[in-house]
């Protein structure tokens, strides 16, 4: 997934809970991360120096600015920004401008004005028709902090007040105010990302929407998301249309963004996923399990030793036999996985014979992490709750004693791929 708006904001605090509005996800973005962000569109993407090098240049149609020709503007400062969110509308912006203007005088000879100006904008934070969040400027005003000039001495100084008053408040909102409009459309396209078509890998893809307008407060904006999960034949996955309320979050300890996942939007993300997870696992495949033949598992299970075939390799085919289930709390969340395990021997002479199948639910611990501006989900094994014989064709026997090779299975071979399969980051 490409960069997107939320994991910009994503500051590595997290919040869980058992169900969101819609359900889904609920985005809750801080003053000071959007200040950030903010501030790194400004800055990167040197939209005041390209407004400027815009100004500068001769329009069609466009009437001259009276007493100065040639105008350029030099010496552009990094600008200093301050924002307010505004309850119910959207964000305040005010930016300090350094930056000296240069130009032909009115009487000939050259002419610096060094100035400082605040930029003053509103902006408005709405919904549009295909329910992706947009910023729109509401209003742009400039106000001088300091002005220094530098002209040719025959020049008076009332005439230069008088002039640098008339031209500057000409010059300064063309200047400086379409700054305020690429910003927000940086911003915008973010947004935009956000609500296009997730890959998840081969198995299906991940859609946002906003379920309501976006909502500011004094200190955050809050963005509630529809999850739209599609198998990969296009099919729409069902989520749960009642939702539990909140859960109580924890104080927020620094200030960052919150997101707040929808447990049943994980359970049927990885729903989609499950046939993904499917894997045959064969002697010396992975690094760190026993040898997969039928003497190991003839010294672990003495009373079926004597109708094995001895030294002849085993292969395990993981399935998952039903849907995982997600739970989260503010303390740990947990994927709850039901899989079958089954045991082939292969001979070189001969076809393939299942030997037995077992019943595995397995407990897995839920770790979500920021990398590459993208949320990562990943699972380590905590316990095998339960193991039991589903099938045999060798009779019953008694399958605890293989609890321990399944659990080194699954720890070493199994939850990687489950991991590798969220590769492309939640949002």
């Amino acid at each position: 997934m490409s960069r997107v708006w939320c994991v910009l904001f994503l500051g590595g605090w997290l919040a869980w809970s058992g169900g969101a509005a819609g359900p889904g996800a609920v985005i809750r973005i801080d003053l000071g991360t959007i200040d950030h962000a903010v501030s790194t569109a400004l800055n990167e993407s040197d939209v005041l120096q390209k407004m400027a090098e815009e100004a500068a240049k001769k329009k069609a149609n466009a009437k001259p600015i009276k007493g100065i020709l040639g105008l350029k503007v030099k010496d552009l400062r990094p600008p200093v920004i301050s924002l307010m969110l505004s309850p119910g509308l959207g964000l305040f912006m005010a930016v300090l401008v350094q930056m000296t203007i240069t130009g032909k005088s009115f009487i000939g000879g050259n002419m610096e004005i060094a100035l400082a100006a605040n930029l003053t904008a509103s902006s408005r934070l709405w919904q549009d028709a295909a329910g992706i969040p947009r910023f729109s400027s509401r209003n742009c005003h400039i106000a001088l902090v300091s002005v220094k000039t530098k002209v040719p001495s025959s020049v008076l100084p009332k005439v230069m007040s008088k002039f640098l008053d008339s031209t500057l408040q000409k010059v300064l909102p063309c200047l400086l105010c379409p700054a305020v409009d690429a910003v927000l459309n940086l911003v915008n396209a973010k947004f935009t990302t956000m609500t296009s078509e997730i890959p998840l890998g081969t198995a299906g893809t991940l859609q946002y929407a906003l379920l309501n307008p976006p909502l500011t407060s004094e200190t955050f904006i809050e963005l509630d998301l529809k999850t739209i999960l599609h198998q990969k034949e296009g099919k729409e996955v069902g989520l749960p249309m009642e939702q539990s309320s909140l859960a109580s979050l924890p104080p927020k300890r620094d200030a960052a963004t919150q997101l707040i996942l929808s447990a049943d939007f994980l359970s049927s993300e990885l729903s989609v996923l499950q046939t993904s997870f499917n894997l045959e696992i064969s002697n010396n495949m992975v690094l760190g399990l026993p040898p997969l033949v039928t003497t190991m598992l003839g010294a672990l299970i003495p009373e079926i030793s004597r109708v094995l075939p001895p030294l002849q390799p085993v292969v395990i085919e993981m399935r998952e036999a039903k849907a995982p289930v997600v739970t989260i709390s503010p303390d740990k969340s947990l994927v709850q996985l039901f899989s079958t395990a089954e045991f082939w021997v292969s001979p070189s002479d001969s076809a393939p014979e299942s030997l037995f199948v077992l019943d595995i639910h397995s407990n897995l611990e839920v770790q979500f992490a920021i990398a590459e501006e993208k949320l990562r989900l990943s699972l380590a094994l905590q316990s095998l709750s339960r193991v039991a014989l589903a099938s045999s064709s060798l009779g019953t026997f008694d399958e605890l004693p293989l609890k321990g090779v399944l659990a080194d299975i699954i720890h070493v071979a199994y939850v990687p791929l489950i991991n590798s399969k969220h590769s492309y980051g939640f949002i």
